[in-house]
């Protein structure tokens, strides 16, 4: 287990990171041992820093929800990061050049809640019926820690993921907004172009069979913290593609069919 002084660090290597933009090493090389309980405790600590200099929390992000993610990592479980104010961009929004570090796109379906989840125990059903409504969604990711050391060529593990705050930096809603009951979710599909040309497509069902399914598992493993999910929060619940580089000059679609579209422009 690290100590509170060493998940403050960690956690202000990132803060740090994230305002310079240069990246910092990765923490599974310098805390071998760390655990997933380890990495939430870096998260805690890097979320209460940004609360103190004033952002808000608006929500919440699950990540590595597909197959093909956890695969790479070899895990069997999604993890989640914390939505702040500062990350909302308008749909079609130009992204400024100087504002990521590394970004890249995930397709997503976002709920927007209008009752409070807590757990646990709570079931696909219980977040339908707390769900105000559901919409297309990108979320841009960014790593404030290196992908790849480059002195031992190790690459970053879900540890040093869930410390950076799930690799959560962005998010764009858009397209059209529908009542949970009203559509299956596991049929919503998108393309996803750079520059007109398709790079990704996906179905909702390759988040965990059922995308509610990723917020349920959300509630209830707040519950372990005394946490939950609020009403009027918004939650992403994964991505349904891999993701794809946002690179200078980049323009990014979702075509989500009858559900609308989604964009993003990086200068």
């Amino acid at each position: 287990m690290l100590t509170p002084d060493q998940a403050e660090d960690a956690a202000e290597n990132l803060n740090a990171a994230e305002i310079t933009r240069v990246q910092t090493d990765l923490l599974s090389l310098k805390y071998p041992g760390m655990t997933m309980e380890d990495a939430y405790a870096i998260q805690s600590a890097w979320v209460k820093k940004k609360i103190a200099g004033g952002r808000k929390v608006i929500g919440w992000k699950i990540g590595l929800t597909s197959k093909a993610m956890q695969y790479a990592l070899n895990i069997d479980i999604p993890d989640s990061g914390v939505l702040f104010d500062d990350m909302i961009f308008e749909d079609g929004a130009i992204v400024a050049a100087d504002r990521f570090i590394q970004p890249r796109i995930e397709a997503e379906i976002a709920f927007i809640m209008k009752a409070p989840l807590k757990g646990p125990n709570v079931t696909v059903f219980d977040v339908l019926n707390a769900t105000d409504y559901i919409t297309p969604a990108l979320e841009i990711l960014d790593t404030r820690i290196l992908r790849v050391d480059p002195e031992t060529k190790k690459t970053r593990t879900i540890v040093d993921t869930i410390s950076d705050n799930a690799a959560n930096a962005g998010i764009v809603l858009g397209g059209r907004a529908v009542r949970p009951d009203q559509i299956d979710m596991r049929w919503i599909g998108a393309i996803v172009s750079r520059n007109a040309e398709v790079e990704e497509t996906g179905l909702g069902a390759g988040v965990l069979n059922q995308p509610a399914r990723g917020v349920a598992w959300l509630a209830n493993r707040l519950a372990q913290y005394g946490d939950g999910i609020e009403a009027g929060q918004v939650v992403l619940a994964g991505s349904f593609i891999r993701p794809i580089e946002a690179r200078h000059g980049d323009t990014i679609v979702a075509d989500f069919g009858p559900s609308g579209s989604v964009s993003l422009h990086f200068a």
